[in-house]
């Protein structure tokens, strides 16, 4: 199987009389509430999914993953893991001491060794990661966060606990030994915050057809007002998956990461978590990642080319043209198979917006943009 990234497969949880040892200790540390993107991100850590993170970035990981895709001993990492707070929350806790880390109902969750405290270059984060627009959502997350980064590693005392979709929040470690248990060596992830339609059911099973398995892997953090709420994308998949996919190849598990809308370094991002998670391939689409038009179309696709993919990266990036019905060919194409990319005429395009008024007024879209089915579970919460 795939090794993870940086060669080993990090567990921060802690168990047994240690556990025990701590949960008393962290009662008596000062405490720390994070906010529900700072959980995704310590959800993430401590089951492995940011392999080889063993904690929030210093200061040292954090200016080179800025500036140069990479942290401090050189390998590729895209994105700021941080734990930002407050000044006032900061000027209580020093260098080299220990703080319980807390949801908002005040329920520790695990314990920081804090090594080093240091200023948020917000600044040259938003400018360099987001393109510095105040409205883009990666910005306005990062304004929203504390000015002072506590940086160490992390003890995992009690896991996140969730009120949903159980059966489908799988660890990197237990999607491992489902695709083991499978027989599965070649495994292709596809990233999403959307429901599935026509053209990301045709780019899924045209990357089926050169490996063994299929993980849809969806985002199932925060993510950003007017996106389609969790509970009715996962009707949405399932009811796809039952309807249309060969159960036996294909894996369905939530991503717990929020969504950071940083384009190509989120693509960079995505693909190496999925190798963590045992994933040999990655699918790459048109805007991967992308908000608005901060981005080129196929950025997120050319940033790959910046790195050595088999020795830096790890995880395959499969790449995909834009795709969409083709009524002359009477079926799904992309821009690459189609019998004529000139003739718009061909296509079948549908803008969001048409969608969502068509869902809105009980229409149904056509069968060349969405399922019946998918369309149906969508109509049907657009009227609750």
């Amino acid at each position: 199987m795939i090794q993870p990234h940086g060669g080993k497969l990090v567990n921060l949880m802690v168990d047994g009389a240690e556990r025990e040892k701590l949960m008393q200790e962290a009662e008596s540390l000062q405490g720390v509430v994070m906010d529900e993107y700072n959980i995704a991100d310590l959800e993430m850590l401590s089951s492995g999914a940011l392999s080889p993170l063993t904690g929030f970035m210093n200061l040292k990981d954090y200016g080179n993953v800025i500036d140069n895709v990479r942290l401090g001993n050189g390998t590729v990492w895209p994105l700021p893991i941080v734990l930002a707070v407050g000044d006032e929350i900061a000027s209580k806790i020093s260098v080299e001491s220990k703080i319980a880390l807390k949801d908002e109902n005040q329920n520790i969750l695990a314990i920081l060794n804090v090594e080093e405290k240091f200023e948020r270059d917000k600044e040259r984060e938003k400018i360099i990661i987001f393109k510095g627009d105040e409205n883009h959502p990666g910005v306005i997350a990062v304004n929203q966060g504390g000015n002072v980064c506590l940086a160490g590693n992390i003890q995992m005392l009690n896991k996140i606990q969730h009120d949903d979709f159980h059966e489908y929040r799988m660890d990197p470690s237990e999607t491992r030994a489902h695709f083991e248990k499978m027989g599965w060596n070649r495994i292709v992830a596809f990233q999403t915050r959307n429901p599935i339609h026509r053209a990301h059911e045709y780019l899924t099973k045209s990357a089926l057809n050169i490996v063994d398995g299929l993980l849809i892997h969806p985002l199932m953090g925060k993510t950003k007002e007017g996106d389609i709420p969790g509970d009715v994308r996962m009707k949405c998949y399932t009811t796809l998956i039952d309807n249309y996919y060969p159960n036996n190849r294909v894996l369905l598990s939530i991503f717990p990461a929020w969504m950071r809308y940083a384009g190509p370094r989120e693509a960079i991002f995505h693909a190496l978590v999925r190798k963590n998670y045992g994933c040999t391939h990655f699918i790459v689409g048109r805007d991967h990642a992308g908000v608005g038009d901060y981005y080129g179309t196929f950025d997120a696709q050319k940033i790959f080319d910046e790195f050595d993919i088999p020795n830096e990266i790890g995880i395959e990036p499969l790449m995909f043209e834009h795709c969409m019905w083709s009524k002359k060919a009477g079926e799904m194409v992309s821009l690459k198979t189609c019998p004529d990319p000139d003739d718009k005429s061909d296509f079948v395009f549908l803008s969001g917006t048409k969608v969502r008024e068509m869902l809105q007024n009980g229409e149904v879209p056509p069968p060349e943009f969405s399922r019946p089915e998918v369309a149906e579970v969508l109509i049907s919460s657009m009227k609750k």
